[in-house]
């Protein structure tokens, strides 16, 4: 259990560190994730019953990137080190997502 204090005192204080508010980042983070599962299948959806699926996509998109973009909005003098690691989370993203829609949208077809 000390593990467990040493590592949530250090968190909640980069809050202040940052004047990022630690439990608005989490709930933004833990909140968006069902909205993005939904948001993703309604991608799908419409991919595989040819309809425009450009909304639901950006919606997908924005569901990942909202406690990210909470942060670069509220935090203050952030490290260029999460910049970069936002950067690589949101690459990664991309690439995951796009691969669950195309093994999605083929398995209909076959």
């Amino acid at each position: 259990m000390e593990y467990w204090d040493i590592f949530k005192e250090w968190f909640l204080s980069l809050g202040g560190k940052y004047h990022v508010n630690p439990y608005i980042f989490g709930a933004i983070y833990i909140g968006a994730i069902p909205f993005f599962f939904i948001c993703l299948r309604w991608t799908i959806k419409n991919i595989k019953n040819r309809k425009p699926f450009l909304l639901p996509l950006l919606l997908t998109g924005f569901c990942f990137i909202s406690a990210y973009l909470y942060l670069i909005v509220v935090g203050k003098n952030i490290p260029v080190w999460v910049y970069v690691f936002i950067a690589a989370m949101i690459t990664y993203s991309i690439y995951s997502t796009a691969q669950k829609i195309r093994k999605d949208t083929r398995a209909e077809h076959k």
